[in-house]
């Protein structure tokens, strides 16, 4: 991960304007830079990842035109190629470097080109201005905001923003921002006409397309970990991409010390495809402890990505201590693609296919979030294999009666696409669903409502929750994280859209704890 920052205007004074943007230095711990440009100022914090050498520090300058960008943008090296017998004056190994000349040809319209996870500002010399963009997902961050004399200033986390503006917005995914308005340039979550193709061959591209989505994010030329909870998901990446290396790839999973689910499943991922294992166990005392710093590194108050950032803080704070890895491929974004625990409840193939539009659009608001924060944070690169636009923007496109739960079994297109590959143990590969924060340990949770137990009388919760009219709390658990994110992003609360739940307005949905494990449903998932 890098850190990025760009703002209009010159009225803030520079020193006020860099002490926002070094709060999150450990994004790009490498090397820094913050310079003047004619309509404001660019900031930029490296993670070196690609093209290590000091060319491929940032900004990238070309005819007076500038871009910071936090970004990997996958199959650049032909593009790259193609650029420098062109002609154009590109002198690093650095993948962003292409994008000042791929804007001088194709202007906004190469967002659409970009096979990439991304967050940029560039500054068009030609126009004196500034334009900004994201992914189509927003798996890269980016927010924005307007200073008190109305000039818009973009950067990676909210923090860099606090103090400097009055209302903290994330970018929207998918639109770039130029003249003062946000152009929708893709939006992968939505399709216009269902692919309606059987089974078997619906199964057959989405392995393939998979496939290709973890060989795109093995090129790096710094080190690579993956992270391995014993789930479906992580393991086939982890077991895609063993297949494709010759050394045993570094995998690392995390549990409490007294009753971690996944740790056994993990360890059997791992040894089955031959990996270099690592466990890291945690305790109460580290949980209640972490629960502070994580909630200000997330910048939300959503209980389930606080619950579930706390492991995942806490074991690549120990990859970041421990080893030189700097890229992290992890399993996010499949449960939003091809259902959950509670996606079993839709009523029909529409409302499932609605549900999962409104999941994807929203990402960017929490399991999104919480693998960019809590990898970043800890100087790390986060990459989401099932986040691949082709990868995704097919399943989407996939007949929702065949994503369903026709097979008691979740997800169960995606297990049916490798079942003959035996690249997992049947095991793991038709194993049932767990939730992330109960599979590291159901004593976490159990710990964290345990402090909020201790924390408000009933009294105190009743008064205290009455404050809030936006996404009020409705336990003491989310009134605790609720206060800690007032904490330290007062009056922000808008940032999130809402408590990342099951669909309330399903049939034996209507619960209050986000938890798979309180649906019934759940059954063996978490044993």
């Amino acid at each position: 991960m890098c850190s990025i920052f760009g703002i209009e205007g010159k009225t803030i004074p520079v020193e006020k304007l860099k002490a926002g943007f070094d709060r999150t230095i450990s994004r790009g711990p490498d090397m820094s830079r913050f310079i003047e440009i004619p309509c404001g100022y660019l900031g930029f914090h490296r993670l070196a990842i690609m093209g290590l050498t000091v060319e491929g520090m940032q900004p990238f300058e070309m005819d007076g035109s500038y871009v910071v960008c936090n970004g990997e943008l996958y199959g650049f090296r032909p593009l790259r190629q193609r650029l420098i017998e062109q002609g154009f004056p590109i002198k690093s190994a650095s993948d962003c470097e292409i994008l000042l000349p791929l804007y001088r040809e194709y202007g906004v319209e190469m967002f659409k080109t970009l096979d990439a996870e991304f967050a940029l500002i560039l500054y068009d010399a030609a126009q004196d201005k500034l334009i900004a963009a994201r992914d189509p997902i927003g798996i890269r961050p980016l927010y924005y905001g307007y200073t008190p004399d109305g000039h818009i200033a973009f950067a990676s986390e909210p923090k860099n923003l606090t103090g400097l503006c009055e209302k903290i917005l994330p970018f929207p995914p998918g639109c770039y921002y130029i003249d003062g308005k946000f152009v929708r340039y893709a939006d992968p979550s939505h399709v216009d006409q269902f692919t309606m193709r059987d089974e078997d061959h619906v199964c057959a591209k989405l392995r393939r397309l998979l496939i290709d989505g973890v060989a795109k994010r093995l090129d790096a030329d710094a080190p690579i970990g993956f992270l391995l909870s014993g789930g479906l998901d992580s393991s086939l990446v982890c077991a895609i991409a063993q297949r494709m290396l010759t050394q045993p790839i570094k995998t690392f999973a995390i549990g409490m010390d007294i009753d971690a689910i996944d740790l056994k499943y993990a360890r059997m991922v791992a040894d089955y495809i031959g990996a270099d294992h690592t466990e890291v166990i945690i305790s109460e005392k580290d949980v209640l402890d972490a629960l502070p710093t994580v909630v200000e590194l997330l910048g939300t108050w959503d209980i389930t990505t606080i619950r579930a950032s706390i492991g995942m803080y806490l074991v690549c704070r120990y990859i970041h201590e421990h080893t030189d890895i700097r890229v992290l491929l992890t399993g996010e974004i499949s449960d939003e693609l091809f259902g959950y625990k509670y996606t079993d409840f839709a009523p029909n193939a529409a409302a499932f296919q609605e549900e999962a539009e409104k999941r994807i659009r929203e990402l960017h608001m929490y399991d999104v979030l919480r693998a960019d924060r809590c990898i970043s944070v800890n100087s790390l690169e986060a990459r989401v294999p099932f986040g691949d636009l082709k990868f995704v923007r097919y399943t989407m496109s996939v007949d929702p009666e065949l994503k369903m739960n026709r097979h008691d079994m979740g997800k169960y297109l995606i297990r049916k696409a490798f079942a003959d590959d035996h690249i997992l143990p049947e095991e793991i590969l038709w194993r049932q669903k767990a939730a992330f924060s109960d599979a590291v340990g159901h004593s976490m949770v159990s710990d964290l409502k345990a402090l909020a137990e201790r924390t408000y009388t009933e009294q105190e919760f009743a008064e205290k929750t009455a404050k809030y009219d936006y996404c009020r709390p409705f336990t003491k658990e989310s009134l605790l994280y609720r206060e800690l994110f007032e904490r330290y992003y007062p009056g922000q609360a808008g940032m999130i859209a809402d408590f990342w739940m099951p669909n309330r307005t399903w049939p034996g949905c209507d619960v209050d704890d986000p938890s798979a494990r309180v649906l019934s449903n759940y059954g063996a998932s978490g044993v």
